[in-house]
């Protein structure tokens, strides 16, 4: 008996309980080999002719490793009959007949002398007679046949006699069962009589009866043999029809089994090759060449180019060819049928001559066998005697690998072997009788030995001498085999020169030749089905949802809607659809049927490349932009990709294109037509689709483009067949699940339906098809009627589907269904939570309109087979989960129901089924799990079950049920409203899209603002009205307005962007009015300051005229002189020192001032000045505001104050936790050496806020002087220093009753803080003044202008070039400015766009701001972004402006300044060139020239300058132009040097910040903090009407929440505590405590926050804790330990882990 051997290193690959419970008994061990020729005949020379010698070789072939040849645990415990002993001679009925002839190496001339024997008919009739086949007879099977549903579709158990064996076959094989190829036979009697009497007789002869070949009781009863199974198989592929045979190909090939590719036709003994049935057999590999690269294949295998190896046998051999070639390809799978593989018999019928072919498909692993798709045929039979199947292989083969035994030199086999040496293609001899190891004897010629070699070794051999085989091919530039050449061979009949099958090949040619080339399929010829039907679709829902004026927007949207129709009608047929049509009204119905499977091929072939590319294109752009985000780049790069992803997978949609599409068209060629004029010219059409949904085709239910059911074509196609079949009964299941869980797959499995399956095809919408049923099942209805659906939450339907559509669509087919398979992907049913709400709710809806579905829940992908039994605590989450949902539902559908049983009828032990993974091993090469398909068996006779209970319902209340529920679908805003994750990301991505709205509101209010700023300056503007900004900014806030319009009218997730819609119009509106009244105020503040200092200006303009006069009289006077240089510049500054002189007398100065020393001389009238300066120095007071501790600030009162405060002493705090209080600086230095005293935490906070509340009164007071027209006055300081003194003494009082008074540090310190801060903005301030109110101040910056007028009298220049210069020199001044003034916004609007922290809402700019704290790691920059987030976010803006100007590379932005300063100076150019003309026209003057040149720069440029030379002089306008244009020239190309970096860039030169823009723009946002852990809300919106929210939350104790009556801080994140029993208290002056999950009872502060529990891990804030903890302890006074001790777990998280959480929580 064979022994099983198995490798060392693997595994057996199957569960031993799943294989004995099957009816069907497994295949063994491909790896299990025996060596034992039949008749222990092995062609070995020398053998001696002694019995015991023969036997011990025997055993010896069998395992060499054993004693007796036999594995005895392997034989017991295997689920299926072993092999038949090779040493069994049965007696041979006379219709079979010898699988092969065995000689010994003696006589080998017997073999030639005894030809093979021919199949008998009569022999082969009674064959397909047992096996109930039509046999060679014209009524072949068809697919329909073998479809339809009976009660042996649902039995498990196997045949019970031959007869039904090759129906089993069939419907296990279209179950992808693979071990339909092992069907035993059930007898239900267990041993024949006979075998009973032969044990009961005693007295028997024993060696008789084990020896004799005849039993001697039973001598007369022949016991007939068993069935080969692959003469099952090859009986029911010749007994089928051409498209059964097509479903028989490609469900084999599914099972990874070897197909059948030249096939003799056991009844007229022809060479047939079945190319059509190879038609739909695809595979996919990936291959890799000799650079390592890896390409993803998917393609037909009639047309792949692949190197094929040719396997055959000349002469019998001792070696089972078909089992050692399965090695090559799977190891634990019997790829080719052999004769150690279950059920196998002596003799066969069917399959000698027959050539199979399988591919080996690689995975692109370095475990690959090939690293090719190579394709391995296999030759049943001697190659001698099937010559012409030999030569056919050996001349098509890219390697030949040749089985021989010991041969005689003159024979025939030997002039074969001869004449395969000679050929150039690669030949590999094995040697059957000999044990050498693998020899080259020539080039590309290998031999090999077989006999006694381990076959581990002999595998690996032979695969190095194929893979060397095929090197000398590739090196040779061979081309590569394909099948489709198979057709040129002289002597083989091709299956498809049948003549309905060309006819209906030449039609779908036709079809395909018009696709050729066109990149625009659908809009060319599908143009129906495209922009005009989603048009009308939404049209169609705008209908039931109308706004306004009801019954006249109704009648509107009416008539748009039949205008559309009238659109699409006049598109009409295109070219490809009357080909198609035509085809299907004219064709005889089996050339149709060709037409159809054509047309799919020929398409599915045509567009595979593209696909293909587009998806390898897809995957490197995916990964790119993976890459981006990995770095965190939110720059344009990362936009850039992004869009060209969406744009390769809207290629991706077009490139998409099979006969479904063609289907819709004609759907909408006839609702168009019906709609127009009746549907006279179109009403066959529905005739057609009912056809093929009769047929067994699908039909589009729901088109998942449109989202939308097209109720008149679907209604006039189910009225048409109800016309052919009548109005049947019918049973509707439909499937429920999220996309890509293999709901399609399971489908086409249970019923063999043909709904599509693969990745690149996956279901849109929802697809019925009809499935027949017989017999009893019959009795209640007559057809099943699967509904298939799009997966919900479909990837690739991101931004396109929402949860209205996933919830539409779920309602829709619920309603439908009379039961719904749920699919759920794994095992854990809170993967599915969203699906479960969705489905739930659906059938509550169900209940109320008096429908009552049932459903089964399908956990696909289950790793344990026993899973079922061991799941119950999966079940029983299940259930709690499901009635949880119904709970939640019904109290927003106002029902009563309390669990999902009251909704629906539901066993939980009965509707759960767990399926097993549906590949057993992986992909490509791995064959499908035959539990799989025992689960979708085990399914479908529950579903069955079911049905029968079920009185179903007629195809005419179907067509009602259809309209109905879809209307009702209609009329509802929304059919759910939960709130979810992509809710949330929607919601972001508004708030992103309201950021861009606000910005451009902004950057034009800032350009505004620049113009009339220039107007003021220029003295022509005198007030600012609303109305005239209004105007102003009406352009750009109509554009904000229809872009936001748009944006929420054609988003493609419009109905849930619909709930906000209302609320962000609003605030747009109100931005805009802040804006305008703003800038209102700011303008006009601008002019009351021009204004006030008019008088200034006035006298700055006289003396400027005095020194323009006073330097060309001095010109004029040393003109003739000749002086150098040097002593002219000597000349020029004695009489400009002198006029200095003279001023002085005349005009008072402003004073310098000293604020510091102010406040200094102040504050010692009442402090030392030592205690003064020590305080300064330790600088403490610099953290006053936001201090952990303040108990170093108090001390005791007397005894005797606090006697009536005793009472209070022993007041009980038994609050949870309780607030301390924030800070943002490190307190190293913070704690004093001096004796402290103890605060309440009360009072802690009580103190903090005494020091913000003064802080906020000094702004106030700085707020109040800060007005460039009045300088600094020492009274601020001593009004500021008065308020804080006022406030200690106030709040001293009340601190007093409490046991405690401030030491004078705490005045000092607070004195010190408020006058620093002070002293600073005073300083600013007074210095602004100075310039703009001293007039020494001014002319002193004049000096180098009127030195240059003096210099160009005294070289002879005329008046008109001194003129041109000095307006230039103004003019350089002015352009400088406006140039910053537009750079700042410029630069605003770069960062905006483009910075990574500044290009999104709000939250990702938190991000990156956490993501800086992380990198910088400091602690008091933590603090004060947790304390005072808005100034942190304000200072991270202005370092960001600040580190972008200096290092920053921006080409783009600098391009835009050179163009800005191109532009003004091409203003100032033609503002010259405009004054000069109207000048000349008018005969005017320089001072008209100048008024006019003044004018035309009104809103570009500062330029209110009077002529300070006499008018009489200026004469020559055109070379005053002239003058002004060249000097120009010389201006810009010096500021062009200045603004060449960002870097050159001064910050004091900017009138307005870009870091200040950010900062507006960035703050008018929500800046609540959580009152547990101090989280800022993150709404964009200002005064949002909802709660506050966060993403996620952080720890308490970041807030100094600690244990109460310790000094324990906290550690629980409040997203955890809601969810717990625990209680808090607000304030530890009252002693109330509240439930944790009522925390909105506890005050307004926490009324309006949303916390929800949450156990996401949020490392960010653990690793912070754990960084920071002794920081935080030192900070707080307080320690981490007891209950409040930070978990070891987080200590785990590092800060890149950290850093890359915040891309999970903020995005």
């Amino acid at each position: 008996m064979a022994t099983k051997l198995t490798s060392p290193d693997s595994k057996d690959g199957r569960n031993e309980e799943s294989e004995a419970s099957s009816p069907y008994p497994q295949p063994e061990d491909p790896m299990q080999i025996s060596s034992l020729p039949k008749d222990m005949g092995l062609e070995v020379s020398n053998v001696t002719e002694d019995e015991d010698d023969l036997l011990t070789m025997a055993t010896k072939l069998t395992n060499p490793d054993s004693k007796d040849g036999r594995n005895e645990e392997s034989e017991a415990s295997t689920p299926y009959p072993p092999p038949e002993d090779p040493m069994q001679i049965a007696p041979q009925p006379k219709y079979m007949k010898e699988e092969h002839r065995w000689e010994t190496a003696e006589d080998p001339s017997k073999k030639k002398e005894e030809p093979r024997r021919t199949n008998n008919q009569q022999e082969l009739k009674e064959l397909f007679t047992r096996l109930n086949l039509p046999g060679r007879d014209n009524d072949k099977l068809s697919t329909s046949d073998i479809l339809k549903i009976d009660v042996r579709s649902c039995q498990p158990q196997g045949p019970k006699v031959e007869g039904e064996l090759a129906q089993t076959f069939l419907n296990l094989l279209f179950m992808t069962n693979y071990r339909a190829r092992y069907i035993p036979i059930n007898e239900e009697n267990g041993l024949a009589p006979e075998n009973v009497k032969c044990r009961q007789n005693e007295n028997r002869d024993v060696f008789a009866t084990l020896f004799n070949k005849k039993d001697m009781v039973n001598e007369g009863v022949k016991k007939q043999a068993q069935i080969h199974p692959m003469d099952v198989q090859m009986a029911v592929f010749h007994s089928a029809d051409p498209f059964l045979r097509q479903s028989l190909l490609t469900k084999l090939s599914m099972c990874q089994y070897a197909l059948p590719l030249l096939v003799p036709n056991p009844f007229t003994s022809e060479i047939e090759f079945p190319l059509w049935a190879f038609r739909q057999v695809w595979k996919s590999w990936k291959s890799t060449d000799a650079s390592g690269i890896v390409t993803v294949h998917n393609e037909p295998m009639y047309g792949a180019e692949t190197p094929m190896v040719s396997v055959f046998r000349l002469g019998p051999v001792s070696t089972s060819k078909s089992q050692l070639i399965n090695s090559l390809i799977n190891e634990r799978h019997s790829t080719f049928f052999h004769r150690h593989c279950p059920g196998s018999s002596r003799t066969r019928l069917l399959m000698d001559g027959v050539v199979e072919i399988a591919w080996y498909c690689p995975s692109g692993k370095d475990t690959d066998h090939f690293p090719e798709c190579v394709a391995i045929c296999n030759l049943h039979g001697d190659g001698e005697a099937c010559r012409m199947q030999q030569t056919v292989l050996s001349e098509m083969a890219s390697v030949n690998v040749a089985f021989l035994p010991s041969l005689s030199k003159t024979g025939t086999s030997m002039a074969i072997v001869e004449e395969l040496f000679s050929s150039p293609t690669p030949l590999i001899c094995l040697l059957t009788e000999d044990d050498s190891l693998l020899e080259e004897v020539g080039e590309g010629k290998f031999k090999m030995g077989l006999r006694d070699r381990n076959q581990s070794d002999i595998v690996r051999e032979l695969k190095k001498a194929i893979n060397e085989g095929l090197s000398l091919r590739r090196h040779d530039n061979l081309e590569n085999p394909r099948l489709e050449n198979l057709t040129k061979q002289s002597g083989i009949k091709v299956d498809e020169d049948d003549g309905d099958c060309r006819m209906g090949k030449e039609v779908a040619l036709q079809i395909t030749d018009l696709l050729e080339g066109n990149s625009e399929v659908k809009e060319t010829f599908l143009p129906c089905q495209g922009k005009l039907w989603h048009e009308w679709c939404q049209k169609n829902k705008d209908l039931f949802r109308p706004r306004g004026n009801l019954e006249e927007q109704k009648s509107r949207i009416k008539q748009e809607m039949g205008l559309i129709r009238s659109r699409q009608q006049k598109a009409g047929c295109s070219d490809l659809m009357k080909l198609f049509l035509g085809a299907l009204d004219s064709l005889p119905s089996l050339s149709r049927t060709y037409f159809l499977k054509w047309t799919s091929i020929l398409i599915d072939s045509s567009t595979s490349d593209e696909l293909v590319a587009l998806h390898h294109k897809y995957n490197e752009k995916w990964s790119k932009v993976l890459v981006l985000k990995k770095k965190h780049d939110k720059s344009h790069q990362l936009m850039k990709q992004h869009t060209e992803l969406e744009n390769i997978s809207d290629q991706l949609n077009a490139a998409t294109f099979g006969l479904e599409h063609i289907l819709r068209e004609m759907g909408q060629i006839y609702e168009a037509d019906v709609s127009v004029s009746g549907g006279g010219d179109q009403s066959k059409l529905p005739a057609m689709a009912a056809e093929l949904m009769i047929s067994g085709y699908p039909l589009e239910l729901m088109d998942g483009d449109a989202g939308h059911v097209p109720l008149i074509w679907i209604s006039a196609v189910l009225d048409e067949v109800i016309n052919k079949i009548g109005n049947k009964r019918i049973f509707v299941l439909s499937i429920l699940g999220i996309q890509s869980t293999g709901k399609s797959t399971m489908l086409n499995a249970m019923f063999g339906l043909q709904f599509a399956v693969s990745a690149g095809r996956c279901t849109r919408g929802a697809f019925m098809q009809l499935v027949s049923v017989t017999g009893d099942i019959k009795a209640k209805f007559d057809y099943i009627l699967v509904v298939d659906t799009e997966g919900l939450r479909a990837l690739e339907l991101a931004g396109k589907a929402t949860i209205h559509h996933d919830n539409e669509l779920a309602t829709f087919v619920i309603g439908l269904g009379h039961m719904t398979l749920i699919n759920i992907f794994g095992e854990n049913p809170a993967e599915m939570q969203d699906i479960i709400q969705i489905a739930v709710q659906a059938f509550l809806r169900m209940k109320k309109v008096k429908l009552s579905p049932s459903c089964v829940f399908v956990h696909q992908n289950v790793g344990d087979i026993t899973a079922g039994e061991k799941n119950m605590e999966g079940k029983r989450r299940l259930q709690d989960k499901l009635d949880e949902m119904t709970k939640l539902a019904a109290k927003e559908e106002d029902c009563d129901a309390k669990c999902f049983s009251d909704v629906i009828a539901f066993d939980i032990q009965k509707d759960v089924k767990y399926f097993a993974q549906l590949w057993e091993g992986s992909p490509p090469m791995a064959p499908p799990n035959p539990c799989y398909s025992e689960n979708v068996q085990d399914l479908k006779k529950t579903i069955l079950s079911k049905a029968s209970k079920s009185k179903g319902m007629k195809l005419s209340e179907f067509k009602t049920s259809i309209s109905d529920l879809w209307n009702a679908l209609l009329n509802e805003n929304f059919v759910f409203s939960f709130k979810n994750t992509l809710e949330i990301a929607m919601y972001r991505k508004l708030e992103t899209e309201y950021g861009n709205w606000t910005w451009s509101l902004r950057k034009a209010m800032l350009h505004i603002e620049n113009k009339l700023h220039n107007r003021i300056e220029n003295g022509i503007l005198n007030t600012t009205e609303e109305q005239f900004l209004l105007a102003e900014m009406k352009p750009t806030y109509k554009e904000v307005e229809k872009t936001m319009a748009q944006y929420f009218d054609e988003h493609t997730d419009k109905e849930m962007l619909v709930q906000w819609r209302g609320r962000f119009e609003s605030k747009i509106c109100d931005v805009h009015s802040d804006l305008v009244k703003e800038t209102q105020k700011k303008l006009n503040d601008l002019i009351h300051q021009k204004t006030t200092c008019k008088k200034v200006d006035e006298r700055k303009a006289e003396y400027q005229d005095t020194l323009f006069k006073k330097s060309k009289d001095l010109a004029l006077s040393l003109k003739q002189l000749d002086k150098s240089e040097e002593a002219l510049k000597k000349e020029f500054d004695e009489m400009w020192e002198g006029w200095l002189l003279e001023l002085k007398s005349e005009v008072p100065r402003v004073k310098d001032c000293n604020i510091w020393e102010d406040v200094m001389s102040m504050l010692s009238e009442g402090f030392e000045n030592f205690f003064l300066n020590d305080q300064w120095r330790q600088a403490d007071f610099k953290n006053i505001t936001c201090k952990g501790d303040y108990s170093g600030y108090v001390m005791p009162v007397e005894p005797e104050c606090q006697e009536s405060e005793q009472a209070n002493k022993g007041k009980k705090y038994n609050a949870f936790v309780t607030f301390v209080g924030n800070t943002w600086q490190n307190l190293s230095g913070l704690f004093k050496t001096h004796e402290t005293h103890g605060l309440t935490d009360e009072q802690q906070e009580s103190i903090k806020d005494l020091t913000r509340n003064i802080h906020g009164e000094a702004k106030r007071i700085i707020e109040k002087y800060s007005d460039l027209t009045m300088g600094y006055n020492k009274s601020y300081i001593q009004e500021i220093a008065a308020s804080v003194t006022d406030s200690v003494r106030e709040y001293e009082q009340s601190l007093m009753r409490g046991g405690f008074t401030f030491k004078k540090m705490f005045t000092v310190d607070l004195l010190l803080f408020v006058c620093d801060v002070a002293s600073k903005t005073f300083s600013e301030l007074h210095t602004k003044f100075q310039k703009a109110n001293d007039v020494f101040i001014y002319l002193e910056g004049q000096r180098g202008q009127y030195y240059k007028v003096f210099m160009g009298f005294c070289q002879g220049a005329k008046s008109h070039a001194v003129l041109g210069d000095f307006i230039c020199s103004k003019l350089e001044l002015s352009i400088k400015q406006a140039m910053y003034d537009q750079t700042a916004i410029d630069l605003a609007a770069e960062m905006q766009s483009n910075f990574p922290a500044f290009n999104g809402n709000r939250l990702n700019l938190e991000r990156h701001i956490l993501l800086s704290l992380a990198e910088e790691e400091n602690f008091g920059k933590f603090m004060q972004y947790i304390d005072n987030p808005k100034e942190h976010f304000k200072s991270f803006i202005t370092e960001q402006v600040e580190k972008y100007m200096v290092t920053a590379e921006s080409p783009k932005l600098l391009s835009k300044i050179q163009g800005n300063l191109k532009h003004k100076t091409e203003c100032a150019r033609d503002a010259a060139q405009s004054a000069t003309e109207e000048v000349k026209k008018n005969c005017g003057d320089a001072n008209m020239w100048l008024k006019l040149f003044s004018e035309e720069l009104k809103d570009e440029l500062k330029f209110a300058e009077k002529s300070y030379v006499d008018a009489s002089e200026i004469t020559d306008f055109n070379f005053l132009e002239e003058v002004i244009c060249n000097t120009l020239d010389i201006i810009v190309h010096r500021l062009n040097e200045s603004f060449s970096q960002l870097s050159l860039l001064k910050t004091e030169q900017f009138r307005r910040r870009p870091d200040e823009i950010l900062n507006q723009h960035f703050s008018k946002c929500c800046w609540a903090q959580c009152p547990f852990c101090k989280a800022i809300c993150t709404n964009t919106l200002e005064d949002h009407p909802n709660d506050h929210s966060v993403p996620f939350h952080r720890t308490n104790g970041l807030d100094g929440w600690h244990f109460s009556g310790t000094r324990t801080l906290c550690v629980d994140f409040c997203t955890t505590g809601i969810a717990s029993d625990d209680s808090f208290c607000p304030s530890s002056d009252i002693d109330v405590k509240f439930p944790l999950k009522e925390y909105r009872k506890a005050g307004p502060e926490y009324a309006n926050w949303s916390i929800t529990p949450d156990h996401s891990e949020l490392p960010y804030w653990k690793w912070f804790m754990c960084r920071f903890k002794d920081d935080l302890e030192k900070y707080y006074n307080k320690r981490f330990q007891g209950p409040g001790k930070i978990p070891k777990e987080w200590r785990k998280y590092t800060k890149e882990q950290a850093k890359k959480s915040l891309d999970v929580y903020m995005l």
